[in-house]
């Protein structure tokens, strides 16, 4: 787990796909952390992407860094506790001009069930349960 979050955090924007119906749909994201052994990720329970993972909770994010890719098959479960939202905004302060942990609308999912996969053109793939 460490490895995908280092990565994440170093690649500083990864693209998230969820569905819409039948319809794929992939959007930048940039925050990821850690918080009680789990990583996360945040948004706004106003977005779109927020009705979709609620619909369904099936997600995949991909970025790419340095001639390394990486893609993590993953569920995301939304975690309503102050704490973790407050753990997110602490580690992203800039967001806080957008969100607040008591807004309403800041939302933040525990990435589970992940099958994160590093490809590059000139090593074998190499794979992360969590």
């Amino acid at each position: 787990m460490k490895r995908v979050y280092d990565f994440l955090k170093s690649a500083e924007t990864y693209y998230l796909a969820t569905t819409e119906g039948d319809q794929p749909r992939v959007r930048p994201f940039g925050t990821i952390n850690e918080f009680e052994g789990k990583l996360y990720i945040q948004t706004g329970k106003s977005k779109p992407v927020s009705e979709q993972i609620h619909k369904n909770p099936k997600a995949e994010i991909c970025a790419f860094k340095d001639g390394t890719w990486l893609r993590v098959e993953c569920t995301l479960r939304e975690d309503d506790r102050r704490e973790a939202r407050k753990a997110m905004l602490d580690a992203y302060p800039d967001l806080r001009a957008m969100y607040n942990e008591d807004d309403g609308n800041t939302e933040v999912f525990a990435i589970e069930n992940a099958f994160a996969v590093f490809y590059s053109f000139i090593a074998e793939p190499v794979i992360v349960k969590f």
